[in-house]
C-alpha cells in the first residue's frame, strides 16, 4: 500500500507575457509529485493525459516517481496571459481532459488519497465516496470552484459540497477559495462551516501571512518563513500540501507538520519551477530562518 497517492490531471500550460510565450507542464499533481519525490515515503501519482503530453509522464518517471497514467482524448490546456502588470491575468481553458472514474481507481490503495481537481467535473463525488472507504481523502478544493464557459474560467461555488465534504478528511483552501466555498471571509467562521459540513481537518493558506490549521477542536497558527528572495510562487500551495501530508504520515503533530510544510513552500518560492530540494533543505529553513507571525480575530 502507498502512503500517499495523488490523483489529478497534469496540464499543458501556455504562459504569455509581453516578452515571451512559454509552454510547460503544470497542475496540482505535477507540483505535488515533484515536491514529494525526494521524501522518505511510498508515493504514487494517478493522472490522465493525451498522447502528445506523454513525455511529461516520462519525465516524472525518470525522476523516480511511480505514475499510473490513463488515456484521455485531450490534456487540460490552460492559457495564462499576463499584461505588463503581472497581477493582471487572463486565463482560458482551451482543452479539458476526461474525468476520472471509480472503475479506473478500483485497484489503487493508499493511506491518504490527495485529490487535485483542476476543473469542477474532474473528479465526481462518487469517486470521492469510494476512495473514502479505502483511506483518508485530502482535497485541494480549487478546481471545484472553477467553471469553464466558452473557454473562459469563472469562479463558482461547489454545488455538490454538502454531499462530498463528509467524505473529506483534510481540506485545503486559500482565503479567497474559503470565502467562495463558505460565503464568509472570516477565517474562524469559515472553518466552523467546513467542519459542520463534515471536514475533520481544515487548512487555510494565507500566502505570505502563513496558514491556519484546525483539527479536533484546536486551531494552530502556522507562520510563514521569510524567503531570501521571491522567484516563482507557482505551485507553492501544492508544495505545502506535499510537505504537510508527508509529515502527517510520519506521525507529526498538526503544528509540526504545518511548520514543515511552510518551510518547504518557502524553499519552493526561492526557485523557478517545481520544488527540487530535499528534506534536509527544509530542515535547514526550519532551523535557520526567521518567521512572519500574524493574528486573526
Amino acid at each position: 500500500m502507498h502512503n500517499i497517492c495523488c490523483i489529478g490531471h497534469i496540464t499543458h500550460d501556455k504562459v504569455v507575457t509581453p516578452g515571451s510565450v512559454v509552454h510547460m507542464p503544470g497542475g496540482t499533481s505535477f507540483y505535488f509529485s515533484n515536491a514529494i519525490r525526494q521524501m522518505d515515503t511510498h508515493y504514487q501519482l494517478v493522472t490522465a493525459v493525451a498522447a502528445p503530453e506523454l513525455p511529461y509522464v516520462t519525465a516524472l518517471r525518470n525522476a523516480g516517481i511511480e505514475v499510473t497514467v490513463f488515456p484521455s482524448q485531450q490534456t487540460v490546456f490552460f492559457e495564462n496571459i499576463y499584461s505588463q502588470d503581472q497581477d493582471n491575468r487572463t486565463q482560458r481553458v482551451l482543452h479539458k481532459s476526461d474525468p476520472f472514474t471509480v472503475d479506473q481507481l478500483g485497484e489503487v490503495k493508499a493511506e491518504i488519497f490527495h485529490l487535485g481537481p483542476l476543473l469542477a467535473d474532474d473528479i465526481p463525488v462518487s469517486l470521492i465516496r469510494d476512495l473514502a472507504s479505502r483511506g483518508k481523502v485530502s482535497l485541494d478544493v480549487q478546481g471545484y470552484l472553477r467553471e469553464v464557459r466558452e473557454e473562459n474560467v469563472y469562479p463558482v461555488d461547489w454545488l455538490d459540497k454538502k454531499e462530498a465534504l463528509p467524505f473529506i478528511s483534510i481540506l485545503k483552501a486559500n482565503e479567497t477559495e474559503m470565502e467562495k466555498l463558505t460565503g464568509t471571509s472570516d477565517i474562524q467562521d469559515g472553518i466552523q462551516k467546513l467542519t459542520a459540513w463534515g471536514v475533520a481537518e481544515v487548512i487555510i493558506t494565507l500566502g505570505s501571512k502563513g496558514s491556519v490549521i484546525y483539527c479536533d477542536g484546536e486551531t494552530s497558527i502556522i507562520p510563514a518563513y521569510i524567503p531570501e528572495q521571491v522567484i516563482d510562487a507557482t505551485g507553492c500551495g501544492d508544495t505545502y500540501m506535499a510537505g504537510y501530508l508527508y509529515r502527517r504520515t510520519k506521525g507529526d503533530s498538526i503544528k509540526d507538520a504545518g511548520n514543515f510544510a511552510a518551510a518547504m513552500a518557502t524553499r519552493k518560492i526561492e526557485g523557478s519551477g517545481p520544488f527540487e530540494g530535499t528534506e534536509k533543505d527544509v530542515q535547514d529553513v526550519l532551523q535557520q530562518r526567521a518567521t512572519k507571525l500574524f493574528t486573526f480575530c
